[in-house]
């Protein structure tokens, strides 16, 4: 145990232990805040809580109170004490020989690893913790201390670098590569960040998720390995993070290596804890409530009990919290000390198989929800949960479950389409359409730990080299699906010939559904590809067949892309009210992402008709859905239709536009797609416009600015731009004649009415007068019921 003893200074002098070392890096915040917990006069007991390795105890000795706030101080490292009676005991000689100080200010007792000691260590700071004792204590531990009056400093990992901070100017600011950079020039002399090593440096960084002590133990590696070669032989399961050590000799065992870190992290847990800890460490980092409880073999109450215990002692940490509901992991070294663990009881394929079992459920009930008031919520649970749900399919086809990984990423379609997993569908799709099923690798005790999923998202290669089949209707699909995911990245020819594929298999097993389907589909890839005849041939009858079979949203999105090929025909006015029942049918069941396609063709035809205010406002609306569901396929093309939109009203249009299209252009790269060729012409076009019209510089630091912008920050970089004030000449009811139940509901507009009493003085439904009134403003060009009322106001 070790003891350091201060004297009293004079006034004006340090009285508590300053850190000897270098400054910590990343650590000003935590400091701030310590310094004025311990000035609080209400606070006898500061505790800095968090998991081993986090920097509790450099923390506590780098904090330097100001002078004259204590009349001395007293430090103990507690951790390598025999017995918890042994480390009372030291407490209660230190406070003793603080007694004997002389001063009007406290005395600052400093204890560092309080975690294991209980009940004899919190019964005597108790008893020492009482304004007639005038002590503080700043004390270190995994866990609360549960003594009254008690103020808790969590200190955290350091902040990770962001997936597009990999520069090494932008990354030497991150706390995590900073201290892996300092640590790696002590073992490395002159090493450096620099355009060679950023991604790898950034990359473990993240893999050791900001871990202070795992930081410092990679970096001394680098004596061995260059950091390219050490993320590579990180990324191996199997105990690769665990081995990581050689810390300072003189360093106590827990932080000489991650392994030891990681067995006194769980030293003292009981059984439920070591059950529920060891189920989770199966996890990719980041779940959720729901899916704890779905995957815990204890009891619902049970569980509760343990997390908070597990929480207490960090060995589950809160990620974030997403509408209300908190997101959990294992953190490293933990996470793969607890494999290992389970691996050698025997237990890893059981815990693995429950894990699979959960994410399956999940997805498949989620599947028929993917329409409807909550698309959005489903939608965004999905994507948290997208590296569980890939680990679960590797483990279901490790099983030889091909049947049930292949229905698995069927229902898949549209979250991955959302979330951008493009080239991860085309590759699952492709692959299963080779399997057999059965044909997975061997399972049972020999079996080894799926591999982490952070090696790629795909399925991998197929360890048995096997080849047909599955059932043909779910090849079928699969090749449909892969169509769709292909066509998604800007390859319509190819996805037109797998559509084929799909189709002819279809119709020699007489589904008429699927048919119909597939059918759908290959006229939207016909039209990309510049087949304007051939995509209405195909959607046509697509349209009529799956209306008849009550597909609603299927059915809504064959309207839109009918109605863009008959628009690419010429045919505007049939083309306009295919739009019109594609859009009312989205809105009516609420499908917020094909609701968004809709609206942007509806924006493609006011463009046409030069009415640059209501296409803005189409395309605006389209991004609110979008940013909603948190989409990313469709994403660049409706940024870059806004931006092109300025250029046709804006003549002075200039850096937002550039910031707008180089996050198109930066979301496009992340996922792999291209533009259709009209698209890149437009957009070339545009962009040497404005390089025309700013100086090179200006032009390249928007650029730059807009490639690091975020998804999210794109679009709201994208609405708020302002509204265009040109717009087209007041519509009259002769340039787009209503029906006569559209002018009842429109006179009765212009009165004031609402819908509700518009319902009830007409007899029909409210939804009915709503649809009503939609089909009214978009047919008068108008943009609010005002308008409206304007335009009644001129037949009169």
């Amino acid at each position: 145990m070790t003891v350091t003893q201060q004297v009293p200074s004079p006034a004006g002098t340090r009285t508590a232990p300053a850190d000897s070392g270098r400054p910590l890096v990343g650590r000003d915040t935590e400091l701030l805040v310590l310094g004025g917990r311990l000035t609080d006069p209400d606070a006898r007991l500061v505790t800095l809580t968090g998991p081993g390795g986090v920097g509790k105890s450099a923390l506590a000795r780098a904090f330097a109170p100001a002078p004259g706030q204590f009349r001395g101080a007293r430090r103990a490292d507690l951790s390598p004490a025999a017995s918890a009676d042994e480390a009372a005991a030291t407490v209660l000689r230190l406070a003793a020989e603080l007694r004997r100080i002389p001063g009007d200010a406290d005395a600052l007792l400093v204890l560092d690893g309080c975690d294991h000691h209980g009940e004899p260590l919190t019964t005597m700071l108790t008893e020492l913790l009482t304004p007639a004792g005038r002590l503080r204590v700043l004390a270190t531990s995994r866990e609360p201390l549960r003594i009254v009056g008690e103020r808790l400093l969590p200190v955290r990992r350091l902040p990770v670098p962001a997936r597009e901070a990999e520069e090494p100017g932008v990354l030497s600011s991150n706390a995590s590569a900073a201290l892996f950079t300092r640590a790696a020039r002590d073992a490395v002399p002159g090493f450096a960040l620099t355009e060679a090593n950023a991604s790898a440096v950034a990359a473990l960084c993240d893999l050791l998720e900001g871990l202070p002590l795992a930081l410092e133990l990679a970096a001394g590696r680098l004596r061995l390995f260059t950091p390219q070669v050490l993320l590579a032989r990180l990324r191996h399961r199997g105990g690769a993070l665990t081995a990581l050590s050689g810390g300072p000799t003189g360093a106590p065992a827990r932080h000489r290596s991650l392994a030891a870190l990681a067995e006194s992290a769980v030293a003292g847990l009981n059984r439920d804890q070591l059950t529920l800890l060891g189920q989770l460490s199966v996890c990719e980092p980041g779940f959720g409530q729901s899916m704890l409880e779905r995957m815990s073999p204890l009891p619902r109450a049970g569980t509760d009990a343990v997390l908070d215990a597990l929480l207490d002692r960090s060995l589950v940490v809160v990620l974030d919290q997403e509408q209300g509901e908190p997101r959990f992991a294992v953190p490293e070294p933990v996470r793969s000390h607890m494999g290992e663990e389970l691996a050698a009881d025997g237990l890893l394929e059981a815990a693995l198989d429950r894990h699979a079992a959960a994410y399956r459920q999940l997805v498949t009930g989620a599947e028929a929800r993917l329409t409807g008031p909550r698309q959005g919520h489903w939608l965004r649970v999905l994507a948290a949960e997208h590296p569980n749900v890939v680990a679960a399919l590797h483990r279901l086809r490790q099983c030889g479950a091909v049947e049930d990984v292949a229905s698995l990423v069927l229902a898949l379609r549209l979250p991955w389409l959302v979330q951008g997993h493009l080239s991860t569908g085309v590759e699952w799709c492709d692959a299963l359409g080779q399997e057999e099923p059965g044909a997975g690798t061997a399972t049972g005790p020999g079996a080894g730990p799926v591999p982490s999923t952070g090696r790629g998202t795909g399925p991998g290669p197929d360890a048995t080299g096997s080849r047909p089949a599955l059932p043909e209707p779910l090849r079928a699909r699969l090749v449909d699906l892969s169509a769709t995911f292909t066509l998604a990245l800007g390859d319509a020819d190819l996805a037109v010939r797998r559509h084929r594929r799909a189709l002819a298999l279809c119709k020699r097993l007489g589904d008429r559904r699927q048919t119909a389907l597939v059918s759908a589909h290959m006229g939207l890839a016909l039209q990309r590809l510049g087949d304007p005849a051939g995509a209405v041939a195909a959607l046509g009858p697509a349209l009529t067949a799956l209306e008849s079979l009550g597909a609603a949203a299927p059915a809504a999105d064959a309207a839109v892309a009918l109605a863009a090929a008959l628009r690419a025909q010429g045919d505007d006015r049939k083309a306009r009210d295919t739009l019109d029942k594609g859009l009312d049918a989205h809105r009516r069941i609420a499908d917020a992402r094909g609701l968004a396609a809709a609206l942007r063709e509806a924006a493609a035809v006011a463009v046409e008709r030069d009415d640059t205010r209501s296409a803005d406002g189409a395309l605006r609306e389209s991004l609110e859905l979008y940013r909603s569901l948190g989409e990313r396929t469709e994403l660049p093309g409706a940024l870059e239709e806004l931006a092109l939109l300025w250029l046709r009203t804006d003549p002075a249009a200039g850096p937002r536009t550039i910031r707008v299209l180089a996050a198109a252009e930066a979301v496009r790269g992340a996922l792999g797609s291209t533009r259709a060729p009209d698209r890149r012409t437009a957009v070339d076009a545009a962009l040497d416009t404005l390089r025309s019209r700013l100086h090179a510089t200006g032009y390249a630091a928007a650029w730059a600015e807009g490639t690091r912008m975020p998804p999210a920050t794109a679009v709201e970089e994208a609405l708020a731009a302002p509204e265009p004030q040109a717009g087209p000449a007041a519509p009259t009811p002769e340039a787009q004649p209503l029906t006569p139940r559209q002018v009842q509901v429109a006179m009765l507009v212009a009165e004031g009415m609402t819908n509700r009493q518009i319902a009830s003085r007409l007899d029909i439904s409210e939804w009915t007068v709503v649809n009503h009134v939609r089909q009214i403003m978009r047919r008068l060009g108008a943009t609010s019921r005002l308008q409206v009322a304007w335009s009644v106001g001129r037949w009169t």
